[in-house]
């Protein structure tokens, strides 16, 4: 028998960028929150000289237990899903904080293009340019009425950047300027003026000089000690929730967090939620928390997986088409970029950040005819210096050994002589692409794993040989001695890592019968569970996701609070 606590207003369902935003933002208010994280506490304080690549980029300190919960992955229905066993293609965080304490730090707004997708792509190509089985839709909110969505999360974060000349209007400019730009970036610039492109610096979470938030939070100046992907920062200067929101709400006395806390059920009577079941890993002990408005604020696998588990939501039929719950899973395509060998130039890689970086547009989104081309979409290209740290940084040309003394000989001579540039790819939603719960699989609990069905499609292999030949056309105005352009995709393939920039799943739209939740991020068949994340996105653009989740978490909180201040119904 569980242990019922007394009710709350709001319980929140992990304590990540999403969590530590929609806490922030109802406790000012005044609203009671409970903020449930299956992981443990986190503080700046823990990363004090802890430098370690070994501990933290190899043997993923800040990741989930595998061996506990992982997911299962398969390319097609016909095939059985197996286990990811030891980490590879993406990363699954887990602790306070969640995925926002070990990011890079790049903070795109997705283009007006990508809100309204297929409307756009239908209006310039044609009904025939969209494949049968590619379910882009739009997403039931245009870039115009998220756009103050998007300053409020920049503000709060203190995004580094300058003016995109290819993106949607802003309202404000960044609140600090863009970060130092490296030589070699430099360089890209302008090869990429030269062939009349229009790069800019990357928006960055990683602050360019100290700054004091609208909520009164003070953070310190980036380092470029070159440790952020995979690394908690121990100055501040990276924006995590750790530093940001999570105090804010904390601050106000209405916001109790309780970690080590693993959600299992939604509690729901009808068409609404009364709490949530968890249980307390330390323990054991099942507990009940009542809550008057249920929102999750997880990562997409786990979003999607406890929709599924709570039977909440109608699941996807990818053979029928019907249904929302597990619809429209995307990931990333990250192929597509080149390599730079000089002959008689050396750079110093010692130096970085996460977000440190100069990116263009000029073949993101629909900014380039796309009559002729097998692909819609496209990707944004970029050159980073992020810190080469010595464990993961072997840069060779292709054909030398991969040991012995010939290979020992290019790697010392290459370590200071290369420069990537590299393209982040859109993906885009295919019909037999989706999330369901493995038949097989279980975690520790006893609860079925959620499962991948998931492969490159033709589309992706079209925009990654496009996009990899300009890399390659940027390197060669760079003045490299030697080009490789690796723009051949072939089958997915989960073992490498790729990105962690997974989509889908409980996706947002204008109408039910396509689309798990409104413009709110409010359940059309739950009207008290609010769901945020990526986990709502129709498809994945050709920018990191997290500046979008971040403004779409702003916009789901104004949506609670109407919610919660007319006493019920649909807030759109």
């Amino acid at each position: 028998m569980a242990k019922k606590l007394p009710k709350v207003d709001v319980v929140i369902v992990g304590v990540g960028w999403g969590g530590g935003i929609i806490a922030s933002e109802l406790t000012k208010q005044g609203l009671n929150v409970v903020g449930l994280e299956r992981g443990k506490e986190r503080k700046t304080e823990d990363y004090f000289m802890v430098h370690d690549e070994l501990r933290y980029a190899l043997r993923y300190e800040l990741m989930q237990d595998l061996s506990k919960e992982t997911i299962t992955f398969r390319s097609k229905t016909s095939v059985r899903a197996l286990p990811m066993r030891s980490y590879g293609s993406f990363l699954l965080g887990t602790g306070l904080g969640g995925a926002g304490v070990h990011w890079n730090g790049h903070t795109f707004r997705f283009l007006p293009y990508d809100f309204e997708i297929r409307s756009k792509t239908v209006e310039r190509y044609g009904e025939k340019k969209i494949p049968a089985d590619m379910t882009i839709q739009d997403w039931g909110i245009t870039y115009d009425q998220l756009e103050p969505y998007f300053d409020k999360f920049e503000r709060m974060a203190g995004i580094s950047g300058e003016e995109n000349p290819l993106a949607g209007k802003r309202s404000k400019p960044y609140p600090t300027p863009p970060m130092k730009k490296m030589p070699s970036m430099k360089m890209f610039e302008e090869a990429a003026k030269k062939k009349n492109w229009h790069p800019y610096m990357l928006p960055s979470a990683n602050l360019s000089e100290a700054y004091t938030n609208p909520d009164g939070i003070s953070r310190a100046a980036c380092q470029y000690c070159g440790f952020c992907e995979r690394f908690g920062c121990e100055y501040g200067a990276k924006a995590d929730p750790v530093v940001t929101v999570i105090p804010v709400a904390q601050k106000t006395g209405k916001f109790e967090i309780r970690t080590h806390s693993q959600v299992r059920r939604i509690l729901h009577t009808g068409n609404k939620a009364t709490g949530v079941l968890y249980t307390d890993v330390t323990t054991g002990e099942e507990i009940e928390q009542p809550a008057d408005i249920v929102v999750l604020t997880s990562y997409v696998f786990n979003n999607t997986r406890l929709l599924l588990l709570s039977k909440l939501g109608r699941p996807y039929d990818p053979n029928t088409g019907k249904g929302v719950i597990g619809k429209n899973y995307a990931y990333q395509v990250i192929r597509g970029g080149a390599t730079g060998f000089f002959e008689d130039r050396e750079f110093n890689y010692y130096a970085g950040a996460g977000a440190l970086g100069i990116v263009l547009d000029d073949f993101n989104g629909d900014n380039f005819d796309h009559k002729d081309l097998k692909f819609i979409h496209g990707a944004s290209i970029s050159h980073t210096m992020t810190g080469q740290r010595p464990i993961q940084t072997n840069p060779v040309p292709q054909g030398t050994p991969s040991w012995g003394k010939d290979f020992k000989a290019a790697s010392l001579k290459y370590i200071n002589r290369t420069l990537s540039v590299g393209a982040q790819g859109a993906s885009m939603p295919f019909r037999h692409h989706f999330l369901d719960l493995d038949p097989t699989y279980k975690d520790v609990f006893g609860d079925p794993l959620i499962r991948i069905t998931f492969d490159f499609e033709e589309q992706d292999r079209q925009l990654a040989a496009f996009t990899a030949e300009r890399c390659g056309e940027l390197l060669q105005e760079m003045g490299a001695s030697k080009v490789e352009v690796n723009g051949k995709l072939g089958p997915y393939d989960i073992v490498p890592y790729q990105s962690t920039h997974n989509t889908g799943g409980v996706i947002m739209g204008a109408s039910p019968d396509t689309s798990a939740v409104n413009n709110y991020l409010q359940m059309w068949d739950a009207e008290n569970v609010f769901v945020v994340g990526a986990s709502a996105f129709g498809h994945n653009s050709g920018y990191n996701p997290t500046g979008t989740m971040g403004a779409l978490s702003y916009r789901c909180a104004e949506g609670i609070l109407k919610y919660h201040k007319s006493g019920g119904g649909m807030v759109v």
